[in-house]
């Protein structure tokens, strides 16, 4: 199922900085290959951004993370499936899906997996920056 992409890449709650306890998980089964981006839009929706791809010159900053041992991938991503809303109730709409993209660290591309959002981004606010921890920075200063 994993197609050989043992890579994820994470623009939110899963990043470093944000010290979720899903990247306590995170971090026991993946380790941070550095800071990357990926083309897409990233967008406020209140309690947790949504990224959805794009055609445009548009990135999306956040980490990339790579699988430890490849025989535990299947398994350790089925848990963040789980933590992201990919898993669902039949008839039901998942909030995110999983999808393979490309990741570039210093301009060389790599593919991993991301979340894109599967919702209704209309009349939410872009995050210009196509990053959330600064976004989140500049909106909570007083």
């Amino acid at each position: 199922m994993s197609n050989e992409i043992y890579q994820l890449f994470v623009y939110g709650s899963l990043r470093s900085g944000f010290r979720n306890p899903a990247y306590e998980y995170l971090t026991r089964y993946f380790h941070l290959m550095g800071d990357a981006v990926v083309k897409g839009k990233l967008y406020d929706m209140g309690d947790y951004p949504a990224a959805i791809g794009t055609s445009e010159d548009k990135f999306i900053s956040g980490e990339l993370y790579a699988i430890n041992d490849p025989a535990e991938f299947d398994w350790a991503i089925a848990q963040l499936d789980d933590y992201e809303g990919t898993n669902i109730e039949e008839g039901e709409k998942p909030l995110y899906k999983r999808e393979a993209v490309n990741a570039y660290i210093n301009g060389k591309g790599d593919m991993a997996w991301i979340y894109w959002f599967n919702g209704d981004i209309n009349e939410r606010a872009e995050i210009s920056s196509g990053d959330l921890m600064q976004y989140l920075q500049q909106k909570n200063k007083p």
